[in-house]
């Protein structure tokens, strides 16, 4: 796999904080959790539901030494919003996230979490409507496709 940071921009490596000082390709050979500094939440960011269980699935990657931890918050927080929304299509897509990361995908979980922010400010805000991401929205999952 390769990755290209730009100049300045973080990469976070199996607990690791690389910065790079000029753009560069950085070619990966073996399995790692990674994350870009663009996909990185800040806790101050965490100000719905779904972006605080991004978070949590964010910590379970970017830091191996707390990441039972995070799995176990990860956990508590998904079964929240289970029994806490009521919309189907939210429902779903968060039984499929929580498929994702009992298969250790993790990095899969964070786009799959990233694409339901629209229909959860949907919900947030009282609209009744059901947003259906198009397949091209989806995470590349063969049960997004189906």
């Amino acid at each position: 796999m390769k990755i290209t940071p730009r100049a300045g921009e973080k990469v976070y490596i199996n607990g690791a904080i690389l910065c790079a000082d000029r753009k560069v390709s950085l070619e990966i050979l073996n399995d790692v959790n990674f994350l870009l500094e663009s996909h990185v939440l800040q806790a101050d960011e965490t100000t719905t539901p779904l972006r605080q269980l991004y978070y949590a699935a964010q910590i379970m990657l970017i830091n191996p030494l707390i990441r039972h931890e995070a799995s176990i918050t990860f956990k508590r927080m998904l079964a929240n919003l289970l029994a806490t929304f009521e919309n189907p299509l939210m429902l779903k897509e968060l039984k499929l996230i929580d498929e994702i990361v009992c298969n250790d995908r993790v990095f899969e979980a964070l786009k799959a979490i990233r694409l339901l922010y629209p229909l959860e400010a949907q919900i947030l805000s009282g609209e009744l409507e059901t947003i259906h991401p198009t397949h091209s929205d989806q995470p590349n999952r063969p049960e997004a496709i189906a």
